[in-house]
């Protein structure tokens, strides 16, 4: 494969993985959320997603993603990851005044990484489908596309989460305490009914 070749792979890489970070979900209401106190929130988040996506992208690799194609597993996990982000969402909204006085710390962004992450079943399906394509085309160009392929999708997620938690976290002077509220409230709101659609959905897949 040429050179050019190789890098409009990247491209489209880049382009379709920017495509799926940037629509709303638990992981982008949680990086609102902890950019408010942390601008670098959405780098640590990042890093808590990775953690569970890069070994999941070499499972696929070795031919998971026909596990991940199943409905009652994806449903399976929709009914634990719906309750945990709804219980997340929740934990949000009581615990605002502690985000506000920016009393959560680093850590906490990191596990919300992970948990928004592991428990949203339409990640895994996107993975069983869309990902999948994306790994079996990066092997074609030989095994040192695959580590290529990775570090360009997880640069588009750290690159959107960082811009995300960066503006939140610049722009909190403009509002007063009120609106602070709102923002945690929202992001909670937001996580709890993403929560309640995976575990409707789920339910329907499994019954």
């Amino acid at each position: 494969m040429s050179l050019e070749m190789a890098a409009f792979f990247l491209a489209s890489v880049a382009f379709v993985s920017l495509s799926g970070v940037m629509m709303p979900g638990p992981t982008f209401a949680a990086t609102v959320a902890h950019g408010y106190n942390d601008r670098k929130a959405g780098l640590k988040i990042t890093l808590g997603h990775a953690l569970v996506e890069v070994p999941l992208i070499a499972l696929i690799f070795l031919g998971f993603d026909t596990v991940l194609s199943d409905d009652s597993v994806i449903g399976m996990i929709g009914l634990v990851g719906g309750t945990i982000i709804i219980w997340m969402g929740a934990g949000m909204v009581r615990s605002r005044d502690v985000i506000v006085q920016g009393k959560d710390g680093a850590r906490s962004s990191f596990f919300a990484g992970v948990f928004t992450t592991a428990t949203n079943p339409y990640w895994l399906l996107w993975w069983a489908t869309v990902g999948a394509a994306l790994v079996a085309s990066a092997t074609e160009y030989g095994l040192l596309m695959l580590p290529a392929f990775v570090i360009v999708h997880i640069s588009c997620d750290a690159g959107w989460s960082y811009f995300i938690s960066h503006t939140v976290n610049r722009t909190k002077g403009l509002w007063n305490v009120k609106w602070h509220h709102l923002l945690i409230v929202v992001s909670g709101a937001i996580m709890i009914v993403f929560g309640v659609y995976f575990l409707v959905t789920s339910f329907e897949m499994l019954f």
